[in-house]
């Protein structure tokens, strides 16, 4: 598939169909997530692939019930290893790193036929706690991943005119 029909096609996903998602699609969302770009090339990231379903199920409840991540036969933890680094403007360098990852694994799916939808309404202690993830490491998204049973909302984004300027900020 074109990079730009993926683009172009990839919704939030909030309906998943009862069917294990199979382990070279897993591995191709997995190896789009390992090979993002990072600040220094350091990959300050884990990734906490979830198919229990008991831990999904505690997953959605610390995310405020949000059905489709019990649902969803898999969830990926995209975790922070590194929450105390700064980039040079002064921007957290840990949430720029995971949301690249996390956003070349979303055009992955489509492309392996999977739906996902990027989940960050959650609580991160309760979160942390159900993962195991150490508290020097922060949780930046939980990404429900499986075959869609739904289309998706249909896409409403605003024209470039509206969002983009040239040479200077209007």
């Amino acid at each position: 598939m074109e990079l730009k029909d993926v683009i172009m096609q990839r919704k939030s996903i909030r309906g998943y169909e009862d069917k294990p998602v199979p382990e070279d699609k897993l591995n191709a969302v997995l190896e789009a997530a390992r090979m993002a770009p990072s600040g220094g090339n350091r990959q300050p990231w884990k990734f906490v692939v979830v198919r229990d379903k008991e831990k999904r199920k505690l997953l959605s409840t610390a995310s405020g019930g949000q059905g489709h991540v019990a649902e969803a036969p898999v969830v990926i933890a995209a975790v922070g290893t590194m929450p105390e680094n700064m980039m040079a403007c002064d921007v957290p360098g840990y949430p720029v790193d995971l949301s690249i990852a996390v956003d070349h694994m979303t055009l992955a799916a489509v492309d392996e036929g999977l739906g996902t939808c990027w989940i960050g309404a959650f609580n991160q202690d309760k979160a942390r706690d159900i993962l195991g993830v150490p508290k020097n490491c922060k949780l930046v998204a939980l990404l429900t991943l499986g075959f869609s049973k739904d289309p998706g909302r249909p896409k409403d984004r605003k024209p470039l005119e509206e969002i983009v300027c040239y040479d200077i900020y209007k």
